[in-house]
């Protein structure tokens, strides 16, 4: 006697089984019902915690078809090797993205006022930009902007963000940079006179950046009084720009306008 199987669902109607994937320290997924995307930090009995890039821990259990990796659903299982381990973090804080490849770059861009500002932006950001897809350019000065932003016409598809050398209150900088500000244009600056002066002295191996008299070159008169060879500012940058390592060797007053820049060229209203 034949003996047929009391499960009288059409082959075509059951689910498929989702590949098993060990949750790994690092690796990056998305909990389809509450949209929460994040790494992996622990996997302990039954449940799996998620950090996001904003540094906000989510707790969820593993249940069959629970997650999408890549945006195909997966099942995640519990690694042979389940110790808490915290995922490693870019050169900003953000947690690394193993094997992550480059965005296509969004219409929207940031803009930084000089090409020492752009190299520093890049070693500090330039994973998170390349993951969200945002290039970053530099502006020869501040006065170029009005025609630059006419030109690039921002909209919510294109947001454009500047960030801006020395921007305060008062300033020929403040006063064009509320000239070109809108719904989808964001200008913003830090303090200070010269991009160097973000770098942390402690990071340097000074204990604070000199004052330079009005008037002067800023970066000519800083060499002078550190005894650098101020005939060469470029390569001064340069054993600068190699002191910094991560986020921790920079001033809070260029992170949170770097932040806020990139938060708002990559907001889902405005790409």
């Amino acid at each position: 006697m034949r003996q047929y199987s009391p499960d009288l669902t059409p082959p075509w109607k059951k689910p498929q089984p989702a590949p098993e994937v060990p949750a790994d320290p690092g690796l990056v997924v998305e909990e389809p019902t509450t949209g929460f995307c994040g790494a992996v930090v622990r996997c302990e009995a039954g449940t799996v915690t998620l950090e996001d890039r904003f540094g906000k821990h989510r707790v969820f259990p593993l249940e069959p078809r629970g997650f999408l990796l890549e945006g195909r659903v997966v099942t995640l299982v519990r690694p042979s090797s389940a110790a808490p381990v915290r995922p490693s973090r870019t050169a900003s804080g953000s947690v690394a993205v193993p094997g992550a490849r480059a965005r296509v770059a969004r219409a929207g861009r940031i803009y930084v006022e000089g090409r020492h500002d752009a190299e520093l932006v890049e070693r500090v950001w330039g994973d998170d930009l390349r993951i969200e897809g945002v290039v970053v350019e530099y502006l020869e000065g501040v006065d170029d902007l009005p025609a630059i932003v006419a030109d690039f016409a921002p909209g919510p598809d294109a947001r454009l963000g500047v960030l801006v050398d020395h921007l305060v209150p008062g300033s020929k900088e403040s006063r064009i940079a509320a000239s070109v500000t809108s719904d989808h244009a964001l200008v913003v600056g830090h303090p200070y006179i010269d991009i160097w002066e973000a770098v942390k002295p402690s990071s340097v191996g000074i204990t604070a950046w000199p004052r330079v008299p009005r008037g002067q070159d800023w970066k000519t008169g800083v060499c002078r009084a550190l005894g650098w060879p101020s005939e060469n500012t470029g390569a001064v940058w340069q054993a600068i720009l190699a002191r910094v390592g991560s986020y921790k060797d920079l001033e809070p007053e260029l992170l949170g306008r770097v932040e806020e820049l990139i938060d708002f060229v990559t907001d889902s209203g405005g790409a």
